[in-house]
């Protein structure tokens, strides 16, 4: 009998080594391309764009977990779009061998499969005129930014500045210029778009919170990020990644500046008119999704439901080790929520949570970094992508 185990033991040894072996011939092929990341969106993605752009100072405390500077982003450290470029996702494989005695004992593959990472640098700014990266992406996104034209870079003026991106790049490659994206580059880069949710904010503060008056504005909405995809497949682009809005309703700052009572909030604390929107919205984004997929035959257009990642994160905060998830770590006036406009994150008056790990929301409107991480751990789990493609079948 223990002959048996033993076997058994020593064939999912075999089994694990295997494993090992396969993913690091998978990760250092060389026949695999190189990823290449074009990002179009709104403080959610913007890594220095509203920095470089407008000049607006984003200092400390925003960055101190991770850059341990002000960078322009919106947070304590990396953004989602960061940890996509950067980030190591590993996951243990654990085996368990049935004795003869019926007990489960625990045998270990000493090892972990590396899950799905691009291994680039961090995205720089297309505004950046100081050194920027643009060899492996570029990033249009600039904090504040509408789907509709109503801001200085909304998505319309983000896909004019990429089609010149493109154009100047190609010039500049055929007179000699490298570390640019060539032209097979652009063919094969992923277009991530991640914007919305200003644009549905601003309706509800014009409409006075009213769902009725905000629903109007998704259909022109949705047509500018229609227009913005059909521009970049005009241009060559054929992969694309769009984020749906996150639930509004749960921000700190929307439930400390909006007057309210027990019944305009949902079971977890959250706005219910703010989520809704939300959630309409979503809806209408999917079926453009699922319409441009159809049309566009030779394209592969995946839609990921960022909202139902950071619902579940407010109502399991605890679950997943976090604290708190509708009060900003970083304000100033305390519970309910930590938020108050004249002391903003950054503003004198404001401190920081004692544990920001612990913290889901950072400034009562932007998620922080430990926030990020299991966002992007769950869309890597490829359970919140439609269809089901991972992100590194893209390459």
């Amino acid at each position: 009998m223990d002959h048996t185990v033993s076997s058994l033991q020593c064939f999912f040894l075999v089994l694990c080594l295997s494993l090992l072996v396969c993913s690091n011939s998978e990760d250092t092929s060389k026949s695999r391309k190189k990823p290449i990341l074009i990002n179009f969106g709104d403080s959610n993605s913007d890594t220095g764009g509203v920095l470089a752009g407008v000049g607006l100072p984003i200092g400390l405390p925003h960055g101190i977990t991770f850059f341990h500077k002000g960078t322009g982003r919106l947070g304590d450290g990396r953004l989602i779009l960061d940890f996509f470029c950067k980030f190591h996702s590993h996951f243990y494989i654990y085996l368990y061998i049935l004795s003869f005695q019926l007990t489960l004992q625990k045998f270990w593959c000493c090892f972990m499969i590396k899950g799905e990472h691009l291994k680039m640098p961090y995205l720089s700014p297309y505004l950046d005129s100081l050194s920027p990266n643009f060899k492996r992406g570029v990033n249009f996104a600039v904090s504040g930014a509408t789907a509709l034209p109503m801001f200085s870079f909304p998505l319309a003026v983000q896909i004019r500045q990429y089609v010149h991106f493109k154009n100047r790049s190609q010039e500049l490659i055929s007179s000699g210029k490298r570390d640019l994206i060539d032209d097979n580059g652009f063919k094969n880069a992923l277009y991530m778009i991640d914007i919305g949710q200003n644009d549905l904010l601003q309706a509800l503060y014009n409409s006075n919170v009213t769902y009725t008056t905000v629903v109007e504005k998704i259909p022109p909405m949705l047509l500018e990020i229609k227009k913005a995809i059909q521009t970049v497949y005009l241009y060559g682009g054929r992969k694309f990644w769009v984020h749906n809005t996150g639930p509004l309703g749960c921000a700190p700052k929307e439930l400390a500046i909006n007057p309210h009572n027990e019944s305009d909030l949902d079971p977890i604390g959250c706005f219910r008119v703010h989520n809704d929107v939300a959630k309409t919205f979503n809806k209408g984004l999917f079926s453009l999704v699922n319409e441009m997929r159809a049309q566009l035959k030779d394209a592969t257009l995946v839609y990921i439901d960022i909202y139902s990642i950071k619902y579940k994160l407010s109502a399991d905060s605890k679950r997943y080790g976090f604290v708190d998830p509708l009060m900003a770590c970083c304000g100033f006036g305390g519970r309910p929520n930590n938020y108050d406009r004249k002391a903003t994150c950054g503003q004198p008056g404001s401190t920081i949570c004692r544990d920001v790990t612990k913290a889901v929301v950072w400034d009562g409107v932007h998620y922080t970094e430990a926030a990020n991480r299991f966002v992007v751990d769950a869309i890597l789990s490829n359970r919140y992508t439609y269809p089901k493609i991972p992100l590194s079948r893209f390459w």
